[in-house]
C-alpha cells in the first residue's frame, strides 16, 4: 500500500487519463511507479521523458550496460521494485540468468568485461559513498577506452536510478502482482 493517495487508471480523468492511456499504449501497461505520481501528472510526463532519454536514447552505452547499472544501483539501495523491473529488462538484452543472478548477489563476482565491471563499481560507489572521489574509476574507464560521453551517460543513469529508488522506497511503492513482467522494455 502506497503511503500517499494514488489515483488508479479507472478513476483517472482529464490530463491524467490521457497520460495513463498513453503509457499503457506505449509500455503495455501502467506501472506503480507512474501511479505514485498521479497527484502531479506533469511529473509523470517529465519522468518518462528523462527515463526514455537516458535508457533508450542515443548513447555509447549499450542497453545492456544501462540496465546492468540500473540493477546494481537498485540492489545497492535494496529497492526490490526496481530490481525486479530492471532485472526483467536486463534479461531481455543479456539473456544470461547466471550473470544476472551474480549481479544481484555480488556484482564483483559476475563474469563481466573489465569495462562492465568498472561501470558496476562506479554505480555502487556513487550510490553507497557519493562523497568519495571517483577519479580512479574514471581514469580506469578511460584507460579501458571508454569515452567521456559514455562516462557521463553512466553517471546520469546512476543518478536517475538513485532518484527513482528513493521515490519508490520513500512513498511505499509496491511491486505489481505480476512482478514487473509484461512491460515493453
Amino acid at each position: 500500500m502506497a503511503l500517499i493517495k494514488v489515483i488508479e487508471h479507472e478513476e483517472s480523468e482529464g490530463e491524467l487519463k490521457v497520460i495513463y492511456d498513453d503509457l499503457v499504449s506505449k509500455r503495455g501497461k501502467l506501472a506503480e511507479v507512474h501511479k505514485i505520481q498521479s497527484l502531479n501528472p506533469e511529473s509523470i510526463v517529465k519522468h518518462m521523458d528523462l527515463y526514455m532519454t537516458l535508457m533508450f536514447g542515443k548513447s555509447p552505452l549499450t542497453r545492456t550496460q544501462r540496465e546492468m547499472i540500473a540493477v546494481v544501483v537498485s540492489v545497492t539501495n535494496q529497492c526490490d521494485y526496481c530490481v525486479a523491473h530492471h532485472t526483467e529488462a536486463l534479461n531481455k538484452y543479456l539473456k544470461n540468468e547466471t550473470i544476472i543472478s551474480q549481479l544481484k548477489r555480488d556484482f564483483a563476482k559476475a563474469e563481466l568485461s573489465a569495462v562492465d565491471l568498472t561501470l558496476c563499481e562506479l554505480a555502487w560507489q556513487l550510490t553507497r559513498v557519493p562523497n568519495i572521489t571517483t577519479e580512479l574509476l574514471m581514469q580506469k574507464l578511460k584507460t579501458l577506452g571508454v569515452e567521456d560521453r559514455a562516462i557521463l551517460d553512466a553517471t546520469l543513469v546512476i543518478g536517475y536510478f538513485n532518484f527513482v529508488n528513493r521515490l519508490v522506497l520513500g512513498l511505499g511503492v509496491k511491486l505489481e502482482h505480476d512482478a514487473g513482467k509484461g512491460f515493453k522494455y
